[in-house]
């Protein structure tokens, strides 16, 4: 291993003084399971040389607004967990990165490769479906209360989220809810996939204990005539 990183040693030096970073993936995952997508280990065992990976690289002097560049990286080498790769792209922001740039890099930086995975699969899923929330769901980062309707679209699901703090009022107006992928939901609390693909017409509630129960005389004919 030690003459491993010897042997890109000079290379090294020079990275560390760059003004740019990359992005630990692994970390930005933990943070939201559901709508950051990581390689699985499954696939990032199989990289070799010759391979391309996609990596995220950012600044702390990039313009307002500017969350970091994803570029395509050939692999030239690895030891286990530690990648040296050239840049296969010609950057757009990062001025002080070239294209055929060596580049120094681990596993957990890897944010996409050419490789099919089932995970990615699954992010997919969690990304397409479709879920409304109130705003004071998003507000708040809590939810307690949910009912599904009949799909108004292919990707709709057909649930609807509430804080469970919402009044009548603040419901009435359509302006207060909005549209957002089911991952969003899901990093707040995924116990719901438990009954996420139930049909509809059905309602859950957070009990006391703070698990989902459902609501077996919720009064449909009222909330269907609104």
């Amino acid at each position: 291993m030690k003459n491993w990183f010897k042997k890109y040693s000079n290379n090294k030096k020079i990275e560390d003084n760059t003004p740019w970073q990359l992005d630990n993936v692994y970390k930005r995952n933990k943070e939201s399971p559901y709508t950051f997508y990581k390689p699985s280990k499954a696939v990032t065992d199989k990289l070799k040389a010759g391979d391309l990976v996609k990596l995220i690289f950012f600044s702390d002097s990039d313009q307002a607004g500017y969350k970091g560049e994803r570029m395509w990286v050939e692999i030239t080498d690895r030891n286990k967990e530690n990648f040296v790769g050239k840049l296969d792209n010609e950057p757009y922001h990062l001025k002080s990165l070239k294209l055929g740039q060596t580049l120094h890099f681990d596993t957990e930086h890897i944010c996409d490769t050419e490789y099919e995975d089932d995970d990615a699969a699954k992010m997919d899923y969690y990304f397409d479906t479709l879920v409304t929330v109130s705003n004071d769901v998003l507000e708040r980062n809590e939810f307690n209360f949910l009912l599904k309707d009949k799909p108004n679209e292919p990707n709709d699901s057909g649930w609807v989220i509430f804080s469970g703090h919402e009044e009548d009022e603040f419901n009435s107006n359509p302006d207060n809810f909005q549209i957002v992928a089911l991952g969003v939901v899901l990093n707040v609390d995924d116990s719901i996939l438990a009954f996420i693909n139930e049909s509809p017409l059905c309602a859950y509630e957070r009990s006391e204990f703070g698990q989902f129960d459902k609501i077996h005389d919720y009064d449909w004919e009222t909330y269907l005539s609104e």
